[in-house]
This record gives structure tokens, C-alpha cells and sequence, in this order.
């Protein structure tokens, strides 16, 4: 096998990174010509596919994702070697791409998010906020938020923080809808989950609040179940460091309701050692331990 380049090495991580062409061209500074013949020259020296085309870009073959493991590997220790041999941090640049659940990112990411960008100008962030799980084997984010610690892969986690969630309603729904106690919390209407599309175990919150809720909106968004409760709908189970920052919510039951999950930070092991990441890593640990109040 002809030996491997560095510089093919890094065009081919921005690739699977992009998950495009024309977006690692972008991210190099290269033109897609010369993205797809270098790509070609690096499959021809593996002797393997590195990436399944489709119309909505590339995605790794078996082959490649092995080949990410050391390419990634070989990465942080360039860094390292980098940060050892001049005494410094190496420069912070490129993308990371961050998989949280929709609250976390929504309401404790995004709104610091300006601050990261002050700290380190070259690095960018690509937040996803989604309710879906994500694999960081398979190589869908660099650093993930959980709602439960990873069982399989070669990924390094730790327990971020717990947080609480709450019985809440609008103020204007509570002055008409009258005395709300725990016994008769069915004769209210409710937002939830769909249930056929939560991933997570750790999201059936709803029955432990009342086994027989009557959900009469149900969105995959907790953002958007959110925005139903404080427009009046009804009730639902909402984070506490969200609802109780919005002035339209009023918690209900305090002393009889309160669920309480964790947070839990994962990143993949080979990318530990890379600036970027430990950049967000730092920059999350910041966020958490500054609004720990709230959780």
C-alpha cells in the first residue's frame, strides 16, 4: 500500500466532518475538483471505498470508518506534539459539531454561545439540538449532551449535572381554570411528547406526574410544548431552568411534583486530545457550573 499523506489524511477527516465535498472544499480552502481527485488518489492508496455517494453528499463506508479512528488519532497527537513542542495551546480552529437534547441547547447553549465565539474567533460551532439519540461511533457529533451514560464504543463520559423538571401553566390559565390539585390534574388539558417518537426512556416523564394526563397537544419539540403551556393551553412538565425564567409560567405543586434526571457529557476518545474540542468541552462545563442555580 502506497504510505498515507498527512494533508490526505486532513482532507479526508474535513469529508467526513462536511459530510460533503464542496463543504470541506470550503472548510480547506479547495475547490471540488481538487477535493474529488485528491479523494480519489487517497481511496486508490487504501485500496478501499472511503464514502458512499448520494444526492445529499457522502457518507463512510465500512473502511471508512475505520480509517476516521486513526486519522483521528493521528490528529490529537499532531496537536499534542504541537502544544508540547511550543509550550502553548495550538490554535483553536475549525468545526465542532454539538448533539444536545433540545433544552440544553435551546436555553443553555445558544444563549452563550457568543462568548465561545469571543474565546476562540477560528472555531465553529454547529449545534444541534435535537430530541433524537446520536451516535458519536458512528460519527454524527463530536461532543454530545446525553440523557443517560453511553454503554458501548470507545467513548469517555461523565455524569454533567443533574437537573429538575416541574409541573407548570400559564398565569392566565391558573386564574380561570381555579384551584389545580394534585388528585384532579386529569380534568386539566395537557402538552406532552408523541409517544411513538421518544427515543429516550429518560423523556416518559408525563406519567410520573399523572398516569391518566390527557394530552390534547403533543409535539417531539419541548420548545414547543413549552411555548403551548405559556400561551395558555394547559399543563405540562417543563425544565425547571427554563419555565422558571419565563415570566408567563407559574409552577404548580412544587412540594408534591418534581422529576429529576442527569445530564451527561460524551465525547468519542480519539478526539479528546484535540484543541477544538477541548475549547467546547471547557466552554460547557462553564455554562453548567454558572447556571447550576437553575438546575
Amino acid at each position: 500500500m502506497t504510505p498515507l499523506d498527512w494533508d490526505d489524511l486532513r482532507l479526508f477527516l474535513a469529508i467526513a466532518r462536511a459530510g460533503r465535498l464542496v463543504g470541506a472544499g470550503r472548510a480547506l480552502g479547495l475547490d471540488h475538483t481538487t477535493v474529488a481527485r485528491r479523494l480519489g488518489a487517497l481511496e486508490g492508496a487504501v485500496g478501499a471505498r472511503l464514502f458512499e455517494r448520494n444526492p445529499r453528499g457522502v457518507t463512510l463506508t465500512d473502511a471508512g470508518h475505520l480509517l476516521v479512528d486513526h486519522a483521528e488519532r493521528i490528529e490529537g497527537e499532531v496537536a499534542a506534539a504541537a502544544n508540547h513542542l511550543s509550550g502553548t495551546d495550538a490554535r483553536v480552529s475549525g468545526a465542532v459539531r454539538l448533539a444536545t437534547p433540545e433544552a440544553f441547547g435551546t436555553w443553555l447553549v445558544a444563549p452563550e454561545v457568543h462568548r465561545l465565539h469571543a474565546a476562540h474567533p477560528e472555531l465553529r460551532l454547529e449545534l444541534a439540538p435535537e430530541p433524537q439519540l446520536v451516535s458519536l461511533a458512528k460519527r454524527e457529533a463530536d461532543v454530545a449532551v446525553l440523557l443517560n451514560r453511553p454503554q458501548a464504543g470507545p467513548i469517555i463520559a461523565r455524569r454533567l449535572t443533574e437537573y429538575r423538571l416541574g409541573l407548570y401553566a400559564a398565569r392566565r390559565y391558573v386564574e380561570t381554570a381555579g384551584p389545580i390539585t394534585a388528585e384532579r390534574l386529569s380534568d386539566h388539558p395537557f402538552a406532552g411528547y408523541i409517544d411513538d417518537r421518544i427515543d429516550a426512556p429518560e423523556l416518559r416523564f408525563l406519567g410520573e406526574v399523572a398516569a391518566d394526563a390527557r394530552p390534547v397537544f403533543r409535539s417531539t419539540s419541548i420548545a414547543a410544548q413549552h411555548a403551548a403551556v405559556a400561551g395558555g393551553l394547559g399543563l405540562g412538565v417543563l425544565h425547571v431552568f427554563a419555565a422558571d425564567a419565563d415570566p408567563a409560567l407559574v409552577r404548580l405543586l412544587p412540594d408534591q411534583i418534581e422529576i429529576r434526571r442527569a445530564y451527561w457529557l460524551a465525547i468519542h476518545a480519539d478526539q479528546q486530545r484535540l484543541p477544538r474540542v477541548r475549547a467546547v468541552v471547557d466552554f460547557l462545563d462553564a455554562v453548567v457550573n454558572e447556571a447550576r442555580e437553575r438546575f
